[in-house]
């Protein structure tokens, strides 16, 4: 075991934490300058393993914290870790840690981390090898030079100290005290004895007169206690009478108490049941409230439907006599259309025609004339151009723009063409689109019919479930009602139940319930008492024999308790429970007697067989009597406790405990009420939940029935949506006809335009090339003049034609443009409006409204009706209960009358007793005086109790009076002088033992204390002995060739048989020494020089420690005195101690430093102490630089 790390902190010098590094197991050498905090250093060690630094004023703490600037320190510590591997110390663990804490208010110590007591320290330290008695493991500076000039008294006293002889002084200071105290009891019992001698003989004296009196005495009490005895049973015979009174009143009572108990019990039935009618009747008499105002609201409804009834049934008739006469009138507007339509059928073809004449003789006209113009511009070209060339130049350049202008003829023809062919194609498909949008709009109308049917037919079905509903709602609400009030009567019940026991049972059951809620914990089956069933004839003999019990809890396992306790404790709930754990009930098989008189209470109880354990561990042990006498044989003969219905019990034990019990306040009747009420509670709760329930159900189809009501209206809207965009669609698509026509017809006439301008330019183009080349002439020739000839006849045949033609077919457009704007004016226009209403009042919602509203006046009348019935009903009930009430009410009001009555009788029973009981108690007062009278005569004679028996009361007198006459001759005796000498005489045996007792423990102490002076006398020889042995082979080590020994000094009258004892014999230990080792030139310690008593000091500091060896040893500046030739040695003699335990020194001289094996620096900067390790080598440096200041 050694020093392995030094921590310190806020301590003297050192203010900031200084770790020092792990320790060498066996020499360790500190330098550093004065003043610098090595001393301090060793005092840190010191603080925290010796009994110095103990008992400390605030002033010593403050000093002992660390004072420089900055910060005020307010805590120091020091940490000292040993190396525990040899287990030195008794804990198992490698390395120990010892830590003391300091500060103005506050000393602690720390073993391990651990809070610990300055006591457990030091008797560990002590166990590890720290002896109290040799405190020289710590050498501090200076502590050699007042060894080396102390005297030979304060050696032996050290000496003493090393013996460990206080240990005997504290004994023998113990065993004086004690020899004190015995001398001064024996001393007090010989002055006592002497006064009881003295005491003894006057009593002698008093003795013959007092055995006269004594005789008349004996007599006097004779007589008192005859008198006595006579008053006493003439009081016990009156309160036997008494008694027998009283018990016959009992039973009247008693009687009248369970007729008491029974009204009420009666009472509270019936009330229960009158609570439960006017639940009842409150409720029909809400749903009859509420029925009536629903049948005002139906009977409106009703009404408000036969009037929307028959305006829907007017609006009907009015549309089917609309929808006639639009079907007429449209068919009359179709045989007009038929007219007019053939009409124009047969115009349109003259017209066209005539229309086709006319384009041809235009087109044949201006082709002939076209023609006739080239002729003539022919016939006057000899005068525009002078030659043929010019001629020739002139039409090749004409015939060049005209094939320019015919490309673009053909080019804008064939555009027309194809535009005439698209719009043909597109009044096709027009009119294909048109049928089939007809056909759709047909189809749409069907769909609209089919959905107006289906949406009359999902609103009827909507309608009934919304009513059934309703239904629904009202149940709901009275079921809600009656939940309320099942719910107040359980609170109610539970709060009678809480009422009867403690507040601290509650909170434990309520903290309990939460516990097991909140944490999930199984195995918990709640209080006793709501486990077991029983009759109620039995509810008193169980209450009485559970108590407090009945609100045990019943656990499956001592654990589940102790996890709830743990929890309870941690969450500090407040409360008392007790547990009854499944699992540690063990009960024996009990033999139960077989009788009619008795019934063991464990087969009366119904509970689950889980809980056996439970119930025969309270109940198991208890057997239920006919009456209070069966109850006591069986509790003497059984061993068993027995109880009777009445609630009196005899314990097994002989206690017998009994008295009224208020059945109106019982325990189990509240329990059984709370269990009443709770499946009252479940049972409408589950009626509630079932109609909840069919409500859901009811909601969830009325969503359908809504949704199907709706998607069937959006599907309405969406279908009269398409059939009017179709609708629109159709005439749309009418209007783009007509106009595509009119784009046809314009067209066409442009392409016969086109094909006449064409037919004229190919004309021109043919004759310029017919003309080109031939010779250039002033005239027609004869062929082109006839032709000129045919032309004018032909053009003017042609204009003749056009003017008739134009005549005719300007009489057929007037008639077919009357004929077109008839139709389309008014004709068509007044069939689409007419088939439009038709079709409007075909589709109409009117009567499909007709029908629902029809359904629904039908539905109301129906729910009207049932409603009638329902309150037809109701009231009939309601006068059931009305009556049911009144007669409850009735026997109420009898039955509290018949307890008012008993309970008068009751009361005057209960002053009739109290009358008897004072009476009794008068008895019982006179019979206690008697009693008291009879125990104050003391002691009688033999005789007493039958000699003045048959004596009257007269005689009795008499004599008394004569034996008070004899006793006033005896007045002046000492009555108690007998007594006294019977007493005196006891107690002087007593204390002549007493005395012999403390002569026998006088000598013991004696013989103690002079063991102990033996044995201090020998422990010090001995010590003696072993030092001055080491002392001398230590010094021998140091000083070669020099010898020393020790002299103990013994006081002068040693010799001639002094009485003073062995020890105070030595009065000192002197040292002689030889350096040369020469007898002629042995010292004393007053001879030598300082260097010499120094060493002599070390080698007797050396002496003791190996007489008490030590794990470690600190030495502050053991050589600072020594002489060069010396420090050597004594460096050599630690660093060979070293190998058996560990040195930590300081010094100013190399030799110490060479011998360590670490060295530690200690440096002093800004006024805090600093610990560093450093080499042999800093260390001698540094001793070299303080060699000058040494």
């Amino acid at each position: 075991m050694y020093i392995k790390q030094v921590v310190i902190c806020g301590f003297r010098s050192y203010r900031n934490e200084v770790v020092v590094e792990p320790f060498h197991p066996h020499h360790n050498c500190v330098v550093g300058r004065n003043g610098s905090g090595k001393s301090n250093f060793f005092l840190a060690i010191q603080f925290v393993l010796s009994d110095e630094f103990s008992h400390m004023r605030p002033e010593q703490r403050q000093q002992l914290l660390h004072e420089g600037t900055g910060p005020r320190v307010v805590n120091a510590y020091v940490e000292i870790t040993f190396d525990n591997s040899d287990n030195r110390i008794p804990i198992e663990k490698e390395e120990v840690t010892i830590r003391r804490v300091i500060g103005f208010k506050k000393d602690q110590y720390f073993l391990d981390k651990k809070n610990v007591t300055k006591t457990d320290v030091m008797n560990l330290l002590e166990t590890a090898g720290f002896s109290r008695s040799n405190p020289y493991y710590i050498v501090k500076q200076g502590r050699i030079n007042q060894m080396a000039v102390a005297p030979d008294s304060q050696r032996l006293k050290l000496l003493r100290e090393v013996a460990g002889t206080r240990v005997y002084d504290e004994r023998k200071e113990e065993s004086l005290v004690i020899l004190k105290e015995t001398e001064g009891k024996i001393e007090k019992i010989d002055e006592f004895l002497q006064y009881i001698e003295e005491r003894l003989k006057t009593l002698e004296e008093e003795k013959e007169e007092l055995k006269e009196y004594q005789k008349w005495d004996r007599m006097h009490r004779s007589l008192e206690y005859t008198m006595y005895d006579k008053e006493l049973r003439e009081v016990r015979e009156k309160l036997e009478s008494m008694e027998q009174q009283r018990l016959e009143e009992g039973d009247r009572t008693k009687d009248l108490h369970i007729q008491m108990a029974t009204t009420a019990g009666e009472i509270k039935f019936l009330e229960r049941d009158l609570k439960e009618i006017e639940i009842k009747a409150a409720s029909t008499r809400s749903e009859r409230d509420q029925l009536a105002d629903e049948r005002q609201l139906q009977i409106r409804q009703r009404a408000k439907l036969e009037l929307d009834l028959k305006d829907l049934n007017d609006i009907c008739n009015e549309d089917q006599a609309t929808k006639g006469s639009s079907a007429e009138e449209l068919a009359q507007v179709e045989e007009q259309i038929k007219t007019a339509q053939e009409t124009l059928n047969r115009i349109i073809p003259q017209f066209h025609q005539q229309k086709e004449i006319e384009e041809t003789c235009n087109s044949n006209l201006r082709v002939n004339e076209q023609r006739r113009t080239e002729l003539y511009a022919k016939k006057g070209r000899n005068q525009e151009f002078t030659d043929q060339k010019k001629r020739d130049e002139w039409i090749r350049s004409e015939l060049k723009s005209y094939g320019s202008n015919l490309s673009d003829k053909e080019e804008a023809l064939k555009t027309v063409e194809r535009e005439i062919t698209e719009a043909k194609e597109k009044i096709t498909r027009i009119d294909e689109d048109v049928k089939e949008r007809t056909d759709n709009l047909e189809d749409r109308k069907k769909e609209i019919e089919e959905t107006n049917k289906e949406l009359g037919e999902a609103k009827i079905k909507r309608d009934e479930v919304q009513n059934k509903r309703k239904e629904l709602w009202r149940q709901d609400s009275n079921y809600e009602q009656s939940l309320n009030t099942s719910k107040e009567q359980l609170d109610e019940a539970e709060r009678q139940l809480r009422s009867t026991v403690s507040k601290a049972f509650n909170n434990g059951i309520d903290a309990i319930k939460k516990i097991v809620r909140d944490k999930n914990i199984n195995g918990v089956y709640g209080p006793l008492i709501e486990n077991f069933k029983c009759n109620e004839k039995f509810f008193t003999a169980v209450e009485v024999t559970a108590g407090n019990r009945l609100f045990y809890i019943i656990v499956d396992t001592d654990k589940t308790a102790s996890q709830i306790l743990s929890i309870m404790n941690k969450n500090k709930m407040s409360g008392e429970v007790n547990f009854l754990p499944l699992n540690r009930l063990s009960t024996k098989e009990v033999q139960y007697p077989t009788s009619n008189d008795v019934i063991p209470m464990v087969s009366k109880l119904e509970y689950n067989p889980l809980f056996k354990p439970a119930m025969e561990t309270i109940f198991g042990k208890t057997l239920i009597c006919r009456s209070l006498e069966v109850a006591s044989q069986y509790a003497r003969n059984e061993h068993m406790d027995c109880i009777t219905l009445d609630g009196d019990q005899v314990s097994r034990r002989g206690a017998l405990t009994g008295g009224y019990y208020d059945k109106r306040k019982s325990r189990l009747d509240s329990q059984r009420q709370v269990w009443y009420w709770q499946a009252k509670l479940q049972e409408e709760e589950s009626n509630a939940e079932k109609i909840k329930k069919e409500m859901e159900d009811i909601d969830s189809e009325l969503s359908k029935l809504v949704s199907a009501v709706q998607k069937l209206e959006t599907k309405q809207i969406q279908l009269r949506e398409t059939y009017e965009k179709q609708k629109m669609d159709v005439q749309n698509l009418s209007v783009e006809k007509k106009q595509l026509e009119k784009h046809l017809d314009t067209k066409l006439k442009t392409q016969m335009s086109l094909d006449g301008d064409l037919t004229a330019l190919r004309g021109t183009v043919a004759s310029l090339q017919q003309e080109l080349g031939t010779e250039l002439l002033s005239q027609l020739t004869d062929t082109e003049q006839a032709e000129v000839k045919d032309l004018n006849k032909e053009i003017t045949s042609l204009q003749s034609r056009i003017r008739e033609s134009l005549e005719h077919r300007s009489k057929l457009e007037v008639e077919k443009n009357m004929y077109e704007n008839l139709l389309q004016s008014n004709l068509f226009k007044r069939r689409d409006q007419l088939t439009s209403n038709i079709d409007e009042l075909g589709m109409s919602e009117r009567k499909q409204e007709y029908e629902s509203k029809k359904a629904e006046f039908a539905q109301a009348t129906q729910s009207m009706e049932s409603t009638k019935k329902r309150l037809d009903w109701l009231e009939n009930e309601l006068d059931v209960y009305t009556k049911k009430c009144k007669d409850l009410a009735g026997q109420v009001e009898q039955k509290r009358t018949k307890e008012r009555e008993v309970q008068d009788s009751i009361e005057e029973e209960s002053k009739s007793m109290e009358k008897m009981a004072n009476k009794r108690a008068v008895k019982l007062r006179k019979k206690e005086e008697v009693m008291r009278k009879i125990r104050e005569l003391g002691s009688l004679p033999a005789d007493a109790f039958e000699k003045y028996q048959n004596m009257s009361l007269k005689e009795l007198w008499k004599l008394m009076n004569k034996c008070n006459t004899e006793l006033k001759k005896y007045a002046h005796v000492n009555k108690k002088a007998l007594d006294q000498f019977v007493s005196f005489s006891e107690q002087k045996e007593k204390l002549i033992e007493r005395k012999k007792e403390l002569d026998k423990g006088l000598d013991c102490i004696q013989d103690l204390m002079d063991v102990l002076e033996q044995r201090k006398h020998e422990a010090i020889q001995l010590t003696f002995k072993q030092v001055s042995h080491f002392f001398t082979d230590i010094f021998k080590k140091l000083v070669s060739g020099g010898t020393a020994t020790l002299v103990m000094k013994r006081s002068e009258f040693d010799e001639e048989g002094s009485s003073l004892p062995l020890v105070e014999q030595f009065t000192g230990v002197g040292i002689k020494v030889s350096f040369s080792g020469k007898v002629s030139e042995t010292k004393e310690m007053q001879q030598l020089s300082g260097g010499q008593k120094s060493l002599v000091a070390l080698t007797l500091i050396f002496a003791i420690q190996k007489c008490d060896p030590a794990p470690f040893y600190l030495f502050d500046e053991i050589d600072q005195a020594l002489d060069p030739q010396h420090r050597k040695s004594v460096a050599e003699l630690i660093s060979k101690q070293s190998d058996s335990c560990q040195f930590i020194t300081t010094t100013f001289r190399p030799e110490l430093v060479q011998a360590a094996n670490k060295h530690y620096g200690v440096i002093y900067r800004n006024k805090v102490s600093h610990v560093q390790q450093v080499t042999m080598e800093e260390a001698l440096d540094f001793i070299e630089d303080e060699a000058p200041d040494k």
